[in-house]
């Protein structure tokens, strides 16, 4: 019998998911993009060619993988999400939109990336 050590290791592959919020809206930011392996490369692609700021989580980005396109996100990912959205405003040297019920602090109207090995 083989030894468990002989299997084969699956390759682990990248996942990249991309946001997009309308700040003058009253939703939750939306899926816009979501992939893996060669996909997950062409999103993170797009996203550098269009000097959108990327950020790396994990878990973020496992979760939010299993979301489909146009749907917003869950609410368990708020935080997480508001999170990446001020990192986004401070490298990009903007103040966040003011907490009101039409501008939360999630607010940005730049899809964001977010990727992880998979």
């Amino acid at each position: 019998m083989p030894d468990s050590k002989d299997k084969p290791k699956k390759e682990k592959r990248q996942v990249a998911v991309a946001l997009g919020y309308d700040p003058d809206g009253d939703s939750a930011p939306k899926m816009l993009a979501s992939g893996r392996g060669s996909v997950a490369e062409q999103i993170l692609q797009i996203a550098f060619a269009n000097n959108i700021k990327v950020r790396e989580d994990a878990d973020l980005a496992q979760l939010l993988s299993a979301i489909d396109i146009d749907n917003e996100i869950p609410v368990e990912a708020f935080a997480a999400v508001a999170e990446i959205l001020a990192y986004v405003y401070r490298a990009v040297g903007q103040a966040p939109p003011q907490n009101t019920p039409q501008n939360t602090p999630m607010a940005d109207e730049a899809p964001q990336a977010s990727e992880t090995p998979q």
